[in-house]
């Protein structure tokens, strides 16, 4: 637990704290700017890896972007055949190449809308692209 004694000390260097380092609140696009880049110039350093001595300062600004970015920026909600239509357009694939979801009429039938992609699909799907099945739900 802090006391007011060490808490003291950091009141008194906060100010000077945020001008060297460049970390503070995100008020504006200007403040998410100034983060943002210090977030890239750690990443440029290695500081996404847990063992590097900074990683502890990249997650806490990766947690301000991300806070900044859900409340000016959030995210519309994306259905799984349009995840899956975006993966096949991204990877250059045609409906006869998604052996995990069946033939082609089958993929067919789901991006229409006429069938729904099924757990197996999605756990397939997920596997093969590299992404969580929540993605598709």
């Amino acid at each position: 637990m802090r006391t007011k004694r060490s808490l003291d000390a950091i009141f008194a260097r906060w100010d000077e704290f945020q001008r060297v380092s460049g970390v503070c609140h995100i008020h504006n696009d200007r403040d998410y700017d100034k983060v943002v880049g210090l977030t890239d110039t750690l990443v440029d350093a290695g500081a996404m890896e847990a063992k590097h001595p900074q990683h502890s300062l990249y997650m806490v600004l990766a947690d301000l972007i991300y806070a900044y970015d859900q409340q000016h920026y959030p995210q519309a909600k994306v259905h799984g055949t349009d995840l899956l239509r975006f993966l096949m357009e991204q990877h250059g694939l045609r409906q006869g190449q998604l052996p995990e979801v069946g033939t082609q009429s089958v993929v067919s039938e789901i991006l229409a809308g006429k069938r729904e992609l099924t757990t197996n699909h999605i756990r397939a799907l997920s596997k093969r692209f590299a992404v969580s099945p929540a993605a598709f739900f």
